[in-house]
């Protein structure tokens, strides 16, 4: 675990860069079971014949219709169905990590892993900003109260479509990437125009790559992407995304005054917008991918 002067080094990073890479935060040891557990959620995903949601818990699937078989893309507060994801979430080390930048009392409004099956196609995603998934008037300076985490349960490799991300564009504002059509970030790549128009040289990007433990940091303005995978082995890849408790309602519980705070019975208005109005389940079959 990161002493609080490697803590605070960290932070300074994030503030400046708009990210921050933290090698070997998860102990060696304990990757087989992080990796373990993956690939069981992974697995329960696949027992759903489309895109599934019950309250905060999502899968995403893309059905062997289209694909040739099923795949899971992605799956959205997995802590629900894996006390080990569950607990894996509030672990002090990502308190020490937090602590410098959000405070002593933290919630989590996001966590997510997200796969790139060889042979899915559609694991590539346009360089965007996050901020375009938050709802701004539920939260007070939701960009600079918030940091996302990503963490690299596989090898995360150029070939294998790991993280990339243009340092210190989380001080451009909001740049609207991606924005245009449907908004979709997974149809398509971002040609380097897109990115000139903005004011971003694409040569600027940074590639993340990462071994199983390493730890990324980012903000909801760092503009990222990622390309797909174009190797044999799968990349998993574990999200989330903690804002300081004071400045929003939203949010599960993750540490009081640094004190780890486990789910409680019912899920709380995170992202999905729709909570209380259709918590399911249901299942979701519109085909955005055609």
């Amino acid at each position: 675990m990161l002493t609080a002067n490697e803590a605070r080094q960290v932070a300074e990073r994030y503030r400046e860069e708009g990210y921050a890479i933290i090698r070997g935060f998860l102990d060696p040891d304990e990757i087989d079971a992080l990796q373990a557990e993956t690939r069981r959620v992974y697995e329960e995903g696949l027992t759903h014949h489309a895109t599934f949601r019950h309250g905060n818990l999502y899968f995403e699937i893309l059905p062997e219709e289209d694909f040739g078989q099923r795949y899971v893309i992605q799956v959205h507060w997995q802590a629900w169905i894996s006390a080990y994801f569950e607990a894996f979430r509030r672990r002090q080390e990502y308190f020490a990590v937090l602590e410098p930048i959000l405070g002593r009392d933290i919630k989590q409004v996001a966590q997510q892993i997200h796969w790139k099956p060889p042979g899915a196609n559609l694991t590539g995603y346009r360089f965007h900003q996050d901020l375009r998934f938050r709802d701004q008037s539920s939260y007070d300076d939701v960009a600079f109260n918030t940091v996302t985490t990503g963490l690299a349960i596989d090898r995360a490799t150029r070939e294998n479509g790991c993280l990339q991300v243009i340092p210190g564009s989380q001080k451009m504002g909001y740049l609207g990437l991606s924005d245009d059509g449907d908004g979709q970030i997974m149809k398509g790549l971002t040609a380097e125009e897109e990115l000139k128009a903005v004011g971003i040289d694409p040569n600027d990007a940074v590639a993340l790559e990462m071994e199983p433990g390493d730890l990324v940091l980012w903000s909801l303005l760092t503009v990222h992407g990622s390309m797909p995978n174009h190797s044999a082995h799968d990349r998993a890849f574990a999200i989330s995304s903690y804002v300081r408790a004071d400045t929003t309602d939203r949010g599960e519980w993750a540490f009081r005054d640094g004190i780890p705070q486990a789910l409680g019975e019912t899920p709380k208005l995170c992202k999905y917008d729709k909570l209380f109005e259709r918590p399911g389940p249901l299942y979701e079959t519109q085909p955005w991918w055609r």
